[in-house]
């Protein structure tokens, strides 16, 4: 007897997703609406806890967590985090399973990554993200992969459910962090940039308002700029990108930079403008509290 048409769908995979911060919380959400099983594992556990509500199961431990899964999907802070959480799940992984690292964590640690994978008997994929806690939500990131072509087919529904575009950038494990870095380049020195005009608009007396809206729909204007503004003008810093997160970033572009000869002046002063911030107590808080960095340097200041 011929097998079904159901028989022969290919079943969604199951997928274990370590690091439920703001953007791997949303991304499994997204993973759960499009009819994908999902395992979920936090080092707090308080933090992957409101995902059983949305259907995730919300495993104690790492290990649980991958157990019998097909993809292991690792959204952490930086890359000892990635290393840390890899080495808590090994007893639960086995040869073969795919390892999607979403994480953002630099050139040395993404080798160092590769190397681990390879010795657990993983398949890694390099595939950071372009987005923050919106387009998370939304299932609209875009995502950069590097990795092996054979095992597109295996990952496609979960690319396809966490974000709007998936960019190939090769089979190399580590192209597409590289080509992350050169994004976030922009996007940090974009927020910077924002937070500065709107800093001297204060400082000059000018109404921020109308700065925007002189940029209203001209060829300079952007979602970006309007949007971070009015969060900022609102007060409402919720994170959407922490602006610690933007720090490490920063870090991390300009290690790569000067391994690779490249001298970064705006990166520079981009990362020493979120270091005052963070030590003013706004880490926790969406970047564009970096506004905050340059009121330190007015005359009456404190």
């Amino acid at each position: 007897m011929p097998p079904s048409a159901a028989d022969t769908t290919p079943k969604p995979p199951v997928v274990a997703v370590l690091g439920t911060g703001i953007m791997g919380a949303a991304m499994a959400r997204s993973l759960l609406r499009a009819g994908i099983e999902v395992r979920a594992w936090n080092r707090t556990a308080a933090r992957a806890a409101p995902l059983a509500a949305d259907g995730a199961t919300v495993t104690a431990t790492a290990e649980e967590a991958v157990r019998g899964t097909d993809i292991v999907l690792t959204m952490l802070k930086d890359g000892p985090s990635v290393a840390a959480a890899l080495t808590a799940a090994s007893a639960g992984l086995r040869p073969g399973q795919i390892l999607l690292q979403s994480s953002t964590v630099g050139l040395d640690a993404s080798d160092a990554l590769v190397r681990c994978a390879a010795d657990l008997g993983l398949v890694y994929l390099d595939a950071p993200v372009s987005g923050t806690r919106q387009p998370a939500e939304e299932g609209a990131l875009t995502v950069f992969v590097a990795g092996p072509r054979a095992v597109r087919g295996q990952v496609g529904p979960v690319l396809d459910a966490i974000g709007r575009r998936t960019v190939w950038v090769g089979e190399e494990p580590g192209a597409a962090s590289r080509l992350k870095l050169v994004v976030n380049t922009w996007v940090i020195s974009l927020v910077n940039n924002i937070a500065e005009c709107l800093g001297l608009a204060e400082g000059l007396g000018v109404d921020p308002r109308t700065f925007l809206d002189v940029m209203k729909g001209g060829p300079m204007d952007s979602a970006y700029l309007q949007g971070k503004s009015a969060a900022l003008l609102a007060g409402d810093l919720t994170p959407s990108f922490a602006l610690s997160n933007a720090l490490k970033d920063s870090r991390l572009i300009l290690d790569a930079a000067r391994a690779s000869g490249v001298r970064l002046d705006l990166i520079e002063a981009s990362a020493e403008r979120f270091a005052r911030a963070e030590a003013a107590g706004h880490g926790d808080e969406d970047m564009i509290a970096t506004y905050y960095a340059g009121r330190a340097s007015r005359p009456d200041a404190d």
